[in-house]
């Protein structure tokens, strides 16, 4: 199972007490995934379908819990691809559809059907426990979300612009930053980073799926943090490999040319000392002379043996 498909089963069996947050939830799916049928006579159905089974099992609950209405789920399997399903509820009954549409603000008193769901004045989404559980009907409607251990990616696909800015807006009362873009016409409501993906999931009480992206963060974080130190490490094992290399070609060089008799007894012994021992750190190089020195010490003179090397080559 996807972490997109845990996350959808974990909200999936959240259920709010209140009612208000029940409709609030039902408003977003109806309103995500869902269409409003009005036949000849202008009677009215609604159908919502989706690729979700655990959103229509969750729509099926909040119709039974707040409606007591007893829908079926209608399960079709894709022509193409016997692994794509789709899960179908439809209200048929004009009275029980008029109802949900009312009370989910789809239609207003007039008959006339809208979706103003502005955030200052429509009752379903004006408490905080509301406006959760509307964010939380929209993901499982529309969602999903990457798999953390591979890449940080939240999203809710909105069938109009007006429906994405109001999805920003209620992110915006949880002080998460979300960002739109339009694609194959639809607009995408998405967040990238790890931080304000956990914040979504906060909210949407989704608080297993929460734990376990955590942790995935503090994992990657961790192996972040050692990849960086073993970079680090490599590096200036490089760093002294080479210039011990150098070194090495340079004390070689000038006893080639003239005999280590021609060096300062001083810097007879720090040469004599790396030639025995290319491997050694300048604090390890330092502490085989007699007297012992340390590592500015016999950096200075390993210096000024390189630079003896480079008179003498400028000077044939």
């Amino acid at each position: 199972m996807s972490f997109s498909s845990k996350v959808k089963e974990e909200l999936a069996h959240q259920i709010s007490n209140a009612i208000h947050c029940k409709i609030a939830e039902m408003a977003a799916i109806i309103s995500m995934c869902g269409h409003i049928i009005i036949d000849v006579n202008g009677k009215y159905s609604i159908r919502v379908r989706t690729e979700t089974e655990s959103t229509a099992k969750k729509l099926q609950i909040l119709l039974w819990k707040t409606f007591h209405m007893d829908e079926k789920i209608v399960e079709h399997t894709n022509a193409y691809s016997k692994n794509q399903k789709t899960y179908t509820i439809i209200i048929k009954n004009h009275e029980d559809a008029v109802k949900i549409l009312q009370s989910t603000k789809l239609m207003d008193e007039t008959g006339e059907i809208g979706e103003q769901f502005s955030i200052t004045n429509n009752v379903i989404v004006m408490k905080d426990c509301c406006k959760r559980a509307f964010i939380r009907g929209a993901f499982l409607a529309a969602g999903s979300i990457s798999d953390p251990n591979k890449s940080y990616h939240f999203e809710m696909k909105c069938n109009s612009k007006n429906k994405s800015e109001k999805l920003i807006k209620l992110l915006e009362n949880f002080n998460i930053e979300a960002k739109i873009v339009a694609r194959k016409g639809h607009y995408v409501v998405y967040i990238k980073e790890g931080e304000g993906i956990v914040d979504v999931l906060n909210v949407m009480e989704a608080h297993i799926a929460l734990m376990e992206m955590e942790n995935i963060r503090i994992l990657k974080g961790m192996s972040n943090y050692y990849n960086r130190q073993v970079n680090c490490e490599t590096a200036n094992i490089k760093k002294t490999v080479t210039t011990s290399y150098r070194q090495i070609e340079d004390i070689k060089f000038i006893i080639s040319r003239k005999g280590i008799g021609y060096l300062p007894k001083k810097l007879q012994d720090i040469a004599a000392v790396r030639l025995d021992n290319p491997d050694a750190s300048l604090q390890e190089l330092g502490e085989m002379l007699d007297p012992p020195l340390g590592k500015s010490g016999v950096n200075h003179r390993l210096r000024k043996l390189c630079q003896i090397a480079e008179d003498l080559r400028g000077n044939p």
